[in-house]
Order: structure tokens, then C-alpha cells, then sequence
């Protein structure tokens, strides 16, 4: 029986929505034929502490951008990462007795830390040891800690990613673009999407962030067009919730609120039109789920490429102030939504829902 070890972190969804989408496609090819086991190192080394490191690390990126993106483009600069993670000697030893119990066949690195980890006490990948597999959750703004590393494989969510790593003289033999891992639940959600008109609705979901510091007031600009059926996944935020609950109260136009839900999918695909922040995961479940999108929020570093991508496909539109949000979601349902549909088009193009199920095939040819 094959042993394939994933590896995440929660220093930002991209990484755990990816390698919950990886076990899942696994569980559902491999037959039986695999053993899969995913850990974040990091919250089992440390715990609440490392709950704490994700808060700081999630309330640097939203609330000074700027920093994180100096911080971002400074490691991108790093030619060489072996003997950075030296401080992290607890997880590296969590780690150890991890390969040692579980002897795996593949190792799977959906967090960039661990594939440098690796190199500090196994070296470069060789013949005998087990595979080492890189799954990139970023578009095209592909930060260097990402491949400056030992690995037999990196797993990319589109060809422009791909396509940096070839310049900066990864093999085009290493590569594989599958797709972002999105759930496998995504291929059971696909189906015909009507389009937006009188008969139809025109579907607009707006996924609040805590990025977003104006939501509310987005929500009651949104609530107030009377072309649109509005629904809004409050997430999390108890605070946020109650407001936009009581604005919902106020108004006479009401719309629909849902939490951070297990019918993404379905919710996805019934909608004509997504907004949210520039994130990876969600980003990625829009495009799997050929729903086009509206960021209107875009933090440096790998979100510049996220949107960059959305934007050079033509799948959706970048406006990151509440008006231009609106003038956005009116434009693309102007003159019959003919600017929805060229955006429909496009993205159905590029969306590859079943991406975990042919990535958890590849990890399992693997010799």
C-alpha cells in the first residue's frame, strides 16, 4: 500500500483548502491502494501559540499590506533558504519522528517551509529516497521560497505559474499543471448555469473578508440595485454578523445571508457572479466552479498575481473601492449581460474542477 504524506500550514487558507482537496481526491481514486495521512506540523508542534502566530500573520497582511508585501518581495530576493528554519528545530523534530513512524513514499509539501526542512537533513532528492512532491497554491506571482528547493515534482494551478518557474530554470520535466486542488465536490456541483435575465435572477454572492473594512457598507450599495438577488457569507465575524443582520432588518430590499458553508460549490455554481478578495482558495473555487468574479480586495504579493490572472484571462474584474464594485456588477449585466457572458466564456475555459482527482492520480503512479 502506497503511504502519501500532505503537509500544510494555516498561515493563510491557500494551503489547507489545497491539501483538503488533495486527501479527498485521493480517497476517492486510489481504491483503497493508499494510505494518506495530512498534518500541519506547525499547530501540532506548537499549538494555541501557533493559533496566535496565524492571527498576527492573517492581521499583518489585512491591516498593513504594504509591510507584507516589502516583506514578501524580500524573500522572493533569496537565492538560498537552507538553514532558515533553523529557529523551528521543535517542529523539525515533530517532523523527524513523523517520516520515521509513517515511512512514506511520497511526501507532499503544501506549505513552502517543508520542502527546505527536508533539504537541511535528507539533501537533494535522489533515487532512493521518497518522492518529493511541491503543490504551488499561487498564480503567477510565485514567490522563490516556493521552488528554490530539492524536489521531484512542483504541482502548479495554471501554465503562467508554470511558466515562472521555467525561467528561473526548473525543468519543464518537473513541472505538472493539473490545477488548483479545489474539492473533488466541485465535479459533483457542475451543471448548466442559466444565464442572468428577467426569468433567471442575476445572482450575486459577495464573500465578506476581514480584509474588507467598509462591508457593510458594500452590502447596503449591493442590497439597494434592484436588478440583482443578493446573498452574502458572513463567515466567522460575530460582530459582522449582527451589523449586516441589522442592516438586513433596515432595509426594504432584502437579501440572503449564509455562514462559511459546506454548499460552496452549489452556492458557486448557482451564481452569476462572485465578489471577494483576491485569495487563492477562493479565487481558485470560483474558477472551478466557472463562476466569474469581482475582487475587490487585493493584498501584495501572491494576490497581485491571483488578480493579475483573473484579469489576463478576462474571467471578472478588479475594483477595489465599494463604487467601483458596484459600477462593476451593473456593467457586466448591461446590454443583456453581454459583458457576463464574454466573462462566462472565458472562464469555463480555463476551469479544471476535477484538478485534485488527476493530481491524487499522478501522486499514486509514482514509482
Amino acid at each position: 500500500m502506497k503511504r502519501i504524506l500532505l503537509l500544510t500550514a494555516g498561515f493563510g487558507e491557500g494551503h489547507n483548502s489545497a491539501a483538503r482537496g488533495l486527501r479527498a481526491g485521493l480517497a476517492r481514486v486510489s481504491n483503497g491502494s493508499a494510505q494518506v495521512e495530512l498534518h500541519d506540523l506547525f499547530s501540532d508542534t506548537y499549538g494555541r501559540p501557533n493559533d496566535w502566530a496565524c492571527k498576527l500573520y492573517l492581521g499583518l497582511i489585512n491591516q498593513s499590506p504594504a509591510t507584507w508585501g516589502r516583506v514578501y518581495r524580500w524573500l522572493d530576493r533569496q537565492q538560498n533558504f537552507t538553514g532558515d528554519f533553523k529557529i523551528f528545530w521543535s517542529v523539525k523534530k515533530q517532523f523527524r519522528a513523523l517520516l520515521h513512524r509513517f515511512q512514506p513514499d511520497v511526501i507532499v509539501s503544501v506549505y513552502p517551509a517543508y520542502p527546505h526542512m527536508l533539504d537541511e537533513w535528507l539533501g537533494p532528492v535522489s533515487a532512493h529516497g521518497p518522492k518529493r512532491v511541491v503543490v504551488i497554491t499561487d498564480s503567477l506571482s510565485v514567490n522563490a521560497i516556493w521552488y528554490r528547493c530539492s524536489a521531484d515534482y512542483f504541482l502548479l494551478p495554471n501554465e503562467g505559474s508554470a511558466a515562472v518557474l521555467h525561467r528561473a530554470g526548473i525543468r519543464e520535466e518537473q513541472t505538472r499543471t493539473f490545477g488548483f486542488p479545489v474539492s473533488p465536490e466541485f465535479c459533483d456541483a457542475a451543471g448548466f448555469r442559466p444565464p442572468p435575465d428577467e426569468t433567471n435572477g442575476r445572482r450575486v454572492l459577495y464573500l465578506v473578508s476581514a480584509a474588507s473594512s467598509s462591508s457593510s457598507d458594500l452590502v447596503q450599495r449591493l442590497a439597494f440595485l434592484p436588478e440583482i438577488q443578493l446573498t452574502v457569507a458572513l463567515g466567522r465575524n460575530q460582530r459582522l454578523r449582527r451589523e449586516i443582520e441589522e442592516i438586513r432588518g433596515l432595509l426594504r430590499r432584502p437579501f440572503q445571508t449564509v455562514g462559511w458553508s459546506e454548499e460552496l460549490p452549489r452556492l458557486l455554481r448557482a451564481t452569476h457572479i462572485l465578489i471577494s478578495k483576491a485569495g487563492g482558495a477562493t479565487m481558485q473555487e470560483a474558477i472551478a466552479a466557472a463562476c466569474p468574479m469581482v475582487v475587490n480586495h487585493v493584498i501584495p504579493g501572491q494576490e497581485e498575481g491571483n488578480a493579475r490572472y483573473l484579469l489576463q484571462e478576462n474571467c471578472g474584474a478588479v475594483a477595489t473601492g465599494n463604487a467601483a464594485v458596484v459600477a462593476a456588477v451593473q456593467s457586466a449585466f448591461a446590454q443583456d449581460a453581454a459583458q457576463w457572458h464574454e466573462w462566462s466564456r472565458n472562464i469555463q475555459r480555463i476551469s479544471r474542477p476535477a484538478a485534485s482527482l488527476d493530481a491524487a492520480r499522478f501522486l499514486l503512479s509514482l514509482e
